[in-house]
């Protein structure tokens, strides 16, 4: 008799505590759960032993990568359900200790045993990262951490990105969505360049320069002179030919560099868009230090970075299980209060924060399609396992994004000299 489904499904109940919001159809065909749902497909008993083995999140991440778990129907809304019972109850869940003492749950956990056949462990996917936890924010550890997300092929990012090849949040018009993903990211590196005040004869420094967007855009519109820096290898090889394509090598510098090498300041402005998320706590206070003493007396900062908000308790914070071993290795969140006292303690005065949190939901969903569109040859280019973490990152951050959970700011900074002229208009939003 085919009953696999209705079984897990009764387990799944017994664990979590809460009625199942998904389909299920397990791998002998047997179906159970609410109709009109999306569909979570359990395609043999594997997918159950990463659940036993790493339970909640990296274990249903192994799955889905592995290709033994997959969503038939709308992904997103499979994921609003699920939601519920993985992120969004985190600080309410028990400590393994104190559920075995349960007995229900004890029982549950002897049927999913069952269910699963013999529980021996199965090989993570070969795209899971796996180092040590030691070490981190080193130069040597950065780089391999930004070669394992970047450096996956230049053919690949162009499928998700699109032209602008900007991988970072857009700047769309109200309401959205009109426009294409191209004009939206145009928009984002125009107001930039208009918080930083660029104009011919200044100089800007981009940190972590991706595939050279924001430098060709400084370049080309505004006549600046410009140095970009990344650590990845395939990044600064395809930023070069695009600059060469332009006819801006006289404007524009690529480096491979890490930041705590740069030095040959100062510098009129910098951008740092998308950057910080990789610097790390420990290393923040010093990445902003790097950065004030880089820019001349009265020269701007445009800091742009995804931030969390504060826990209450901010030593229990850990970095997300499934982005650090799938898709930023050793990235890092903050509250935006503690980025800003971090600039503000290194030197900076700042002089305005923009939220756009709604806007990088928008530009993850045109990720999303993109994907999705251009699936076939995005499996081709890096294999199905690396597009499946790539579709299950962005779907789930657009969530994450719309929900609050995240968001995404721009910090405007100004290394203020001792006469106090910050150069800033009196009203200073004159950008928008």
């Amino acid at each position: 008799m085919a009953d696999a489904a209705p079984r897990l499904k009764g387990i799944l109940e017994q664990l979590t505590g809460a009625p199942l919001p998904v389909r299920i159809r397990a791998w002998d065909g047997s179906q159970a759960g609410p109709p009109d749902t999306p569909t979570l497909v359990v395609r043999n008993r594997r997918a159950l032993r990463h659940l036993l083995w790493q339970p909640g999140e990296l274990g249903l991440a192994r799955a889905w990568v592995a290709g033994d778990l997959v969503v038939e129907g709308d992904l997103y809304a499979a994921l609003g359900h699920l939601a519920g019972l993985l992120w969004e109850r985190d600080e309410e869940t028990r400590p393994l200790t104190q559920a075995l003492r349960d007995p229900a749950f004890r029982s549950a956990v002897r049927g999913l045993v069952g269910l699963a056949g013999l529980p021996l462990p199965p090989a993570p996917p070969p795209e899971e990262v796996r180092r040590p936890r030691r070490g981190l924010h080193t130069k040597h550890s950065d780089r391999r951490a930004i070669s394992h997300h970047y450096d996956v092929g230049n053919d690949f990012y162009e499928i998700v990105l699109g032209p602008s090849m900007v991988y970072s949040c857009a700047y769309w018009p109200a309401p959205p969505p009109r426009g294409t993903l191209e004009q939206a990211q145009h928009d984002k590196l125009e107001l930039v360049a208009r918080k930083l005040a660029l104009a011919p004869g200044r100089r800007l420094l981009d940190v972590g320069c991706g595939w050279g967007s924001m430098a060709v855009h400084a370049a080309r519109d505004h006549g600046v002179s410009v140095v970009g820096i990344t650590l990845s290898r395939e990044q600064a090889a395809y930023a070069r030919k695009r600059i060469a394509d332009e006819g801006l090598t006289d404007r524009i510098e690529i480096r491979v560099q890490d930041y705590r090498d740069v030095a040959d300041g100062p510098y009129d402005a910098i951008s740092s868009i998308g950057m910080a998320e990789h610097v790390g706590s420990e290393r923040y206070l010093e990445y902003a230090g790097v950065l004030h003493r880089l820019l001349k007396p009265g020269g701007r900062l445009l800091n742009h970075q995804i931030a969390r908000r504060p826990q209450r308790d901010e030593t229990s914070y850990r970095i997300d299980d499934f982005i650090d071993a799938y898709v930023f290795p050793d990235g890092e969140l903050a509250p935006l209060g503690t980025t800003v006292s971090l600039l503000e303690r290194s030197g900076f005065e700042v002089r305005d924060v923009e939220s756009i949190r709604e806007h990088y939901a928008l530009t993850l969903r045109r990720w999303v399609a993109n994907l999705e569109s251009g699936w076939s040859r995005a499996v081709a280019l890096t294999g199905p396992g690396r597009a499946r973490v790539w579709l299950l990152y962005m779907a789930a951050s657009a969530l994450a994004f719309e929900r609050g959970r995240i968001g995404v700011n721009q910090v405007l900074a100004v290394r203020t000299p001792e006469s106090g002229d910050s150069g800033l208009p009196l009203r200073a939003r004159t950008w928008n």
